[in-house]
């Protein structure tokens, strides 16, 4: 940034271009007139001719302000250095033998984890399917051992309500 004060109660016409002159010999972004008068038509502070005009009450904030703009404009300069190169660069190693390995063995890994994971829901359920076998055939055998005891004991055998079948009352109940 470049700075100017001026204390004089008239606006000088050439000021600006004298300050632009000025500003491109010391190479700055911003060109800055302080002045106790202000050109026509601006009050506290504004552009004129790509030059920043302000008064002195308000030189401090536009200064904090054009700085940080300043500050955020060199960030994105930065960014921008190599741009080219950089795009360069991730075009060779997008197009690579390198990064189609790289991709090969990602895809490759997620193959080799659902194969495992079909393969144990497999496992699984040719367990849960043989305990579902044996859990019928010990309610089948105790179905049958608890009719083998009625045939036998008859009525003094206590009634075990879930090997019963429904009754008529029941049914009826259920339907409504």
């Amino acid at each position: 940034m470049i700075w100017e004060s001026k204390n004089t109660k008239n606006w000088g016409g050439d000021w600006i271009k004298k300050l632009k002159d000025d500003q491109v010999e010391a190479k700055a972004d911003l060109c800055i007139i302080v002045s106790q008068v202000l050109p026509e038509g601006v009050k506290g502070f504004g552009l004129v001719e790509g030059v920043w005009v302000t008064d002195l009450s308000h030189a401090l904030p536009l200064a904090h302000a054009l700085r940080h703009q300043l500050l955020q404009l060199a960030q994105v300069k930065a960014s921008l250095v190599g741009k080219d190169e950089k795009m360069e660069i991730l075009y060779k190693y997008l197009t690579s033998p390198q990064f189609k390995n790289r991709m090969e063995n990602i895809v490759n890994a997620f193959i080799c984890m659902q194969q495992d994971l079909e393969s144990e829901k497999r496992a699984m359920q040719k367990h849960w399917k043989k305990r579902e076998k044996e859990v019928e055939r010990v309610i089948e055998n105790t179905t049958g051992m608890y009719g083998d005891f009625q045939g036998l004991i008859g009525a003094a055998l206590p009634t075990i309500t879930s090997l019963e079948l429904p009754s008529g009352d029941e049914e009826e109940t259920e339907n409504q």
